[in-house]
């Protein structure tokens, strides 16, 4: 099926051939537009300990930026591997399927954190990423990337830490759905995304849950009845606060003595 996506620009409008969901697919913006030096996630993304010179060379080959609409897919389990994905606004989630046909999410990307990764073993996208809300991303070939990290020693370190980084979470969630009870996953998960929006300079505290409580359970292992039980108990507790999606953590050493370890 052919659909036409109209955007406004400096994104085109692209036609595309979607599968099971609306896949968008933009050329790159005008020269100058949105560059990494301007972009106000250049502190936490890729290039984050670049020089200016470097980051110049970075300009050149992040030059695609592109829009995908909520509920839409930037790529599909099995796509060929050409490039990684910096959110620059918005959220993902990635999904995979059971030989039952049952879906999966494997993990959730807010801005500045990268999609894509698990490809570069196989040359294939394992998952599926799909927007969560409206969301623009930068597209870095990871050719031209792999020829600049071999050149630049600070570009190479930060692609290795974000690669360890996310074999940590993929760690972190075998441990939620191996070891821990359901009260312990979601306080997990709440610590987790207080400590992301961190590291993204936005406040620990309080933050916007970007996937619906369903989600949440797909994610942990939980139904969707347990998920609304236990937000609900941990706001009678007084341990958060929550009104419709947005989150306020008012207890997190109680949530961090719950986990055990963390």
């Amino acid at each position: 099926m052919l659909q036409t996506v109209a955007l406004p620009q400096p994104f085109s409008t692209v036609h595309v051939k979607a599968r099971s969901a609306t896949v968008i697919r933009l050329a790159p913006q005008a020269a100058g537009t949105a560059a990494c030096s301007s972009c106000c996630l250049k502190g936490v993304c890729l290039p984050c300990d670049l020089g200016q010179r470097e980051l110049d060379q970075f300009d050149q080959i992040a030059t695609a930026k592109r829009r995908v609409a909520r509920g839409a897919s930037l790529y599909h389990s099995g796509d060929g591997f050409e490039s990684l994905y910096a959110v620059r606004s918005g959220a993902f989630k990635t999904v995979g399927t059971s030989r039952q046909g049952d879906e999966k999410i494997t993990g959730f990307h807010l801005s500045g954190e990268l999609l894509g990764l698990e490809a570069i073993n196989t040359g294939r996208h394992g998952y599926s990423a799909v927007a969560l809300e409206d969301s623009d991303v930068c597209a870095i070939p990871f050719a031209q990337l792999e020829r600049m990290a071999m050149a630049v020693p600070a570009l190479q370190h930060q692609l290795l830490r974000v690669i360890s980084g996310d074999i940590s979470r993929d760690q972190g969630l075998m441990l939620l759905l191996g070891s821990m009870s359901a009260e312990q996953r979601i306080a997990a998960f709440l610590l987790s995304l207080s400590r992301r929006h961190q590291r993204l300079g936005y406040s620990a505290s309080r933050f916007v849950l970007r996937m619906t409580r369903e989600e949440i359970g797909n994610y942990l292992g939980l139904t969707l009845e347990t998920v609304s039980r236990l937000l609900s108990r941990f706001q009678r507790e007084e341990l958060i606060s929550v009104q419709q999606r947005e989150v306020e953590i008012r207890n997190a050493e109680r949530l961090r003595e719950m986990v055990g370890h963390w």
